[in-house]
């Protein structure tokens, strides 16, 4: 039952999708173990992008999700990271499966309004960058 890390990037906040993201995540079953909207410094996007440095897109994600709010979720419950992925969709709006997030709000590969962890070490990674363990909901909660 691990947590994972999921994000409503710039353009989902700008387009006011938050409160139906979480209202996926909730009819999903998942649950939210903790939650903040911030605005990531041009330093903060970096490190959390490192992965991606070099890459020919690495500069205009780290600008795009610097552009605007975004929303920082702990998603937690049974299988987590494979159920907010499935949920999410496709990385490419276009070729996502109908009824996930991306695929309906979606606008590019870029702007496709959700981030989550890939596995359960980026998940740990990821939601530590994030959170202090003081500021995620215990299991059974």
């Amino acid at each position: 039952m691990a947590n994972t890390l999921g994000i409503v990037k710039p353009d989902g906040v700008r387009r006011k999708l938050v409160g139906k993201i979480i209202s996926r995540i909730e009819k999903a079953d998942l649950v939210l173990r903790g939650m903040k909207v911030l605005k990531l410094s041009k330093d903060q996007a970096q490190k959390f992008y490192s992965v991606h440095e070099g890459k020919p897109f690495y500069n205009s994600l780290v600008e795009f999700m610097t552009s605007g709010p975004i929303v920082v979720m702990v998603i937690g419950g049974h299988d987590s990271i494979r159920r907010w992925r499935d949920l999410m969709g496709a990385t490419d709006p276009a070729k996502a499966k109908y009824n996930t997030i991306r695929r309906e709000y979606g606008t590019s590969v870029e702007k496709n309004v959700v981030h989550g962890s890939d596995s359960e070490a980026t998940a740990k990674a990821e939601v530590s960058f994030f959170f202090s363990d003081d500021e995620i909901l215990p299991k059974g909660i």
